[in-house]
């Protein structure tokens, strides 16, 4: 591996990064400002040490899905990175809306031109991923939906190989080993990590066809062998990983749950979002009801006054 201007990251021995995309190695706020902040917070504040494989398979132009497995809460800015180190390309990521409704998260969000993702329904998440990956943009997609808490590959949903294939643009797997150090699902933020190591491999285009099911399945097959090849690689960079450690997985000597064991845990949350979101529903319908009966009855020189102390109210839950 070699160095580069960013100490703290090293490239293959003998990489040569494509030329500067025209449009997005220049654009404002995210090839600008966002991602020399992100590396200057990897290297200042995480202490990252990292090693990217393979960024040459990330194309220098045209659309691409980039399909990134997921064990920790910064995937979406480190997931970005080896695209940079070819051409200063930029990856708009396919996110859950909730995220675009955090106050000046979401407009950072929008000025990066990420897409936001409603999980009770998200075709046109789908479709504006379709037109971004057709324009020449590239798409980044966790196929695993939310963080795996086993660190292991776990079941893939099939829309990064629908999407994929409805655009006609390649399908690049994209592993990250030891994001899960920094900051993962249950337990809190480390800011300052001392040792933390991280090791992306880029791998090639897996075949799309038609058949979502069995693009998936060649996806997730190339992800979990890529995914040893991380470890691997990681082992001979910065030796053993510690037996015991929280961020290890079960099947090498750590303390993270199996992948059986995250999968029961993960239907778990599932079941309680969904009655969550179903007691949500009632409430709201309540709240609708009483509204309607509370303007019916009011008189009609009042009823400006009752409307707005509904609008207040809302605003104020």
């Amino acid at each position: 591996m070699a160095n580069t201007k960013d100490r703290f990251i090293q490239l293959p021995e003998g990489f040569t990064p494509a030329s500067d995309h025209r449009e997005e190695a220049r654009e404002f706020p995210y090839a600008r400002v966002i991602i020399p902040i992100a590396k200057k917070w990897m290297d200042w504040v995480q202490n990252l040490d990292v090693r990217i494989v393979a960024p040459e398979n990330i194309p220098a132009t045209g659309g691409a899905m980039i399909a990134i497995n997921h064990t920790g809460y910064w995937d979406f800015v480190y997931g970005g990175i080896p695209a940079h180190f070819n051409g200063n390309r930029l990856v708009r990521f396919m996110a859950k809306k909730e995220i675009f409704d955090v106050k000046g998260v979401g407009a950072l969000m929008r000025a990066m031109k990420h897409i936001p993702v409603d999980r009770a329904d998200g075709q046109a998440s789908v479709e504006e991923a379709i037109r971004r990956l057709r324009k020449g943009q590239l798409v980044g997609i966790f196929p695993e939906a939310t963080i795996s808490r086993s660190f292991e590959i776990k079941e893939f949903r099939q829309g990064a190989a629908k999407i994929a294939y409805d655009a006609q643009v390649p399908l690049i797997p994209l592993t990250i080993w030891g994001s899960q150090q920094v900051w993962t699902k249950g337990f809190k933020p480390v800011w300052r990590p001392k040792n933390a190591k991280l090791v992306m491999i880029v791998g090639e285009p897996v075949e799309v066809t038609a058949d979502a099911a069995e693009t998936t399945e060649r996806l997730h097959s190339a992800m979990v062998q890529q995914l040893e090849e991380n470890r691997r690689i990681y082992e001979q960079e910065f030796g053993p990983m510690p037996k015991g450690e929280y961020w290890v997985p079960a099947s090498l000597g750590g303390t993270a749950p199996s992948l059986e064991e995250a999968t029961i845990k993960d239907r778990e949350d599932q079941a309680e979002r969904k009655r969550k979101r179903a007691e949500a529903e009632v409430e709201a319908k309540r709240r609708r009801e009483e509204e309607k009966q509370q303007l019916a009855a009011a008189p009609a020189w009042k009823k400006p006054v009752v409307r707005l102390q509904q609008r207040l109210s809302r605003k104020k839950r």
